[in-house]
């Protein structure tokens, strides 16, 4: 079964419900973590997620709402699956400075970080770069205005493409490199009058999903303040996008790609 669950759908800001960004995208026969912010290795429990067979970490950029879960999630693989991991190698694609990150960490923390017990690839990808996962899934990256490395991706199996679009501000030309997908999980973090360069609003969502126009957008990495506000998948909606489905993540929602 290919499919899409929502680890963590939460921000910086601390919620009970709510682990920081996360995903598990089973796609072809990859089994892909995108980001993994504090409270993944939890969520990744909590929903049933083969976590002990991961063969993919992707991830979009280094704030510690994305990366902050890293340590628990290798502190794992090190010491809490029985009958050990030994063989299967884990690949982690991230932008540049990934390398650097793991390294660090390492010397932090300790070597488990590089050598949980089974071989870890590190890999550097760029804005455009396409790779091919060994399941058979085509990555394909694109710059997000956010942070300097930060990235946006797009996932195509034989016939499904998943997007996600990390953190990022308005781009024209993000809506077309996801063209096409049937779920773009897209951040939603502010209100309109609030949100700067590096960041979405629904108007900006509206926008950006008019030129991609997915199956199913998934709202997620909302603020606390905005979600209180009421239904914003109604924004979106009022603000022009009305061609498909819109779904506001929760922690645990689960989206079949068959």
């Amino acid at each position: 079964m290919s499919r899409l669950v929502v680890v963590g759908s939460g921000t910086v800001v601390p919620e009970g419900d709510r682990a920081c960004s996360s995903y598990y995208l089973e796609l072809s026969s990859d089994r892909v973590l995108l980001d993994c912010g504090p409270g993944a290795v939890h969520g990744l429990a909590r929903f049933a997620v083969p976590w002990p067979t991961l063969t993919d970490l992707v991830l979009t950029h280094f704030h510690v709402d994305h990366i902050g879960g890293i340590p628990a999630l290798f502190f794992a693989f090190k010491h809490a699956v029985l009958p050990p991991r030994t063989e299967a190698p884990l690949h982690v694609w991230g932008p540049t400075g990934t390398v650097r990150l793991f390294e660090g960490l390492a010397t932090a923390l300790g070597p488990f970080l590089l050598d949980p017990g089974f071989p870890v690839r590190l890999h550097e990808v760029e804005p455009g770069d396409e790779v091919t996962l060994a399941g058979g899934t085509r990555l394909l990256t694109h710059k997000t205005p956010h942070t300097d490395e930060s990235l946006c991706l797009r996932l195509e199996g034989e016939d499904r493409v998943v997007g996600y679009t990390g953190d990022t501000g308005p781009s024209d030309t993000l809506g077309r490199f996801m063209c096409g997908a049937d779920v773009l999980v897209c951040e939603c973090s502010l209100r309109d009058a609030e949100a700067g360069d590096n960041h979405l609003s629904p108007s900006r969502v509206a926008r950006l999903a008019g030129q991609a126009r997915p199956d199913t957008l998934v709202l997620t990495h909302v603020y606390p303040h905005l979600r209180a506000q009421g239904d914003l998948a109604a924004r979106v909606r009022d603000a022009g996008y009305t061609e498909g489905r819109i779904a506001v993540a929760d922690d645990g929602d689960m989206y079949p790609l068959d």
